[in-house]
């Protein structure tokens, strides 16, 4: 049986079954999805931003993955946390002077939406350098979150 449309009624029934379909498609997430520790750097005892003329960054036991490589002049260099640990080390050469960060936290999953799923977000419970050209690192906010606020600050 064939059912006869009016043409007035077409554009309409057109519309109706585009916007159903489209009803259908996931939205797009585009939003920030990914935790980073972030860190600025400062002048020993001043809270005087100071940044290093070069600073190179990458993992402890992971050398071949360079975060950053001789950047210039960085304000700050924003470091991943593993999920799935509760510790985390970095090799940071500011100025052609090596030193080493250790980070200990915990980590919990966070929904950031329907369209994009779950992050880990991270508690630093505490810092530890190896102090050859840091001086200090101050924790200035704890929480590891997707909104980039200062987490730690590097004097050196």
């Amino acid at each position: 049986m064939k059912i006869k449309v009016p043409k007035l009624y077409r554009p309409v029934i057109l519309l109706i079954i585009i916007k159903i379909i489209a009803s259908c498609a996931p939205d797009t997430c585009i939003q920030e999805t990914t935790s980073f520790l972030n860190a600025g750097f400062y002048k020993t005892g001043t809270n005087t931003p100071l940044p290093p003329d070069s600073v190179t960054v990458f993992g402890i036991g992971n050398e071949t993955n360079i975060l950053y490589g001789k950047a210039l002049n960085p304000t700050s260099v924003s470091l991943p946390l593993n999920a799935s640990s509760t510790t985390c080390g970095f090799v940071m050469k500011i100025n052609n002077m090596t030193d080493t960060l250790r980070f200990i936290y915990t980590s919990y999953p966070h929904l950031i939406s329907k369209e994009c799923g779950i992050t880990f977000f991270f508690s630093l419970d505490s810092v530890m350098v190896s102090g050859n050209v840091i001086d200090t690192v101050a924790v200035i906010n704890k929480n590891v979150a997707i909104f980039n606020a200062e987490n730690i600050r590097i004097f050196y």
